[in-house]
């Protein structure tokens, strides 16, 4: 059997760089570390990390060891939080990676809710930009992500997806709100550009869609926060791209207003909560996941407009018929 507490070892020094950093962090005498990893590697008779240019990294088989560790450790937790359960869910944690569009659906009534109902439950929230919070969960240091147009992984289980199309965000007074039909890219050229930074869904999708229809986007504005997005279209400065329910509050107050996208890849984004394949979560986590799922506006249902739209169909048949 292999050694828990050597694997626990491995991890860390995998994580930390280097087994100095590891024996500082767990407070352990580095040559008890270096002494648990030489023994592991005797035992599975290969060596599990190695040292580069950046410090100490894991070798193929060690992944499959560290992989194997988040995965005990995930099942003993699980095993830990039904006995809890069987007391009434008195006590756990959960932890969500999220990126800066969620946070006002999120924090607004859906967590407040679930920690006024579970009391002995903690949660930590990790502001993070889709690729990181993917690597997060993978690399079982958040429990669940809200995720926003990801890329396909076969290491994430995606529980709940709807479709969030990324739209153009304008001034409510510019020349563009009276267009009738979906935009193209090359129409957006025209006006003062705003743009978040690449590690997003958004940014993302408005590149492979900008590459697609080989337009060459020149944003006035760069940033990674999605606050100052709205304040650049909300002053009337320019335009940018944004799900309809991240700034639905704006558009009630009718500061600004949404006009859809041409691209199928802009039309189509989806937003997704996802865990990491193959982890047996534990009840606070599966508790936390079905309120979420339930509360958030993100997840509860597809965006207003495709809502609306889909229900204008509907309408439409049943006049024809």
């Amino acid at each position: 059997m292999l050694n828990h507490k050597a694997l626990g070892y491995l991890y860390e020094v995998v994580r930390r760089g280097s087994i100095r950093r590891a024996s500082a962090y767990l407070n352990v005498d580095p040559s008890a570390i270096s002494r648990q990893i030489r023994h592991l590697e005797e035992d599975v008779g290969s060596p599990l990390c190695e040292r580069h240019e950046n410090g100490m990294r894991a070798t193929e088989a060690g992944y499959l060891l560290i992989d194997h560790y988040h995965q005990q450790q995930a099942a003993e937790d699980a095993t830990l939080s039904r006995v809890s359960e069987l007391q009434g869910l008195r006590r756990g944690e959960v932890r969500i990676a999220v990126g800066e569009g969620f946070i006002a659906d999120l924090i607004s009534a859906p967590l407040q809710s679930f920690m006024a109902q579970h009391r002995g439950i903690d949660i930590e929230v990790h502001m993070a930009g889709v690729n990181e919070a993917m690597t997060l969960v993978k690399d079982f240091e958040v429990d669940l992500a809200l995720l926003y147009a990801p890329p396909e992984d076969p290491l994430l289980h995606c529980h709940v997806e709807t479709r969030q199309p990324l739209d153009l965000i304008v001034p409510a007074n510019h020349a563009l709100v009276s267009r009738q039909q979906p935009l193209t890219l090359a129409e957006v050229t025209r006006w003062p550009l705003a743009l978040i930074d690449a590690c997003t869904g958004m940014r993302q999708m408005v590149d492979i869609a900008a590459r697609a229809e080989h337009v060459h986007l020149m944003p006035r504005l760069r940033t990674n926060s999605v606050s100052v997005l709205k304040n650049f279209v909300r002053s009337g400065i320019g335009v940018t791209f944004m799900p309809e329910l991240t700034v639905q509050e704006e558009l009630r107050q009718g500061d600004i207003c949404l006009l859809p996208m041409q691209p199928a890849v802009l039309a189509g984004a989806r937003a997704q909560i996802v865990t990491r394949r193959g982890r047996e979560l534990t009840v606070s986590v599966r508790a936390c996941l079905d309120h979420l799922r339930q509360g958030l506006r993100f997840f509860s249902a597809d965006a207003p407009r495709v809502l609306n739209a889909r229900c204008g169909r509907k309408r439409n048949a049943s006049q024809v018929e």
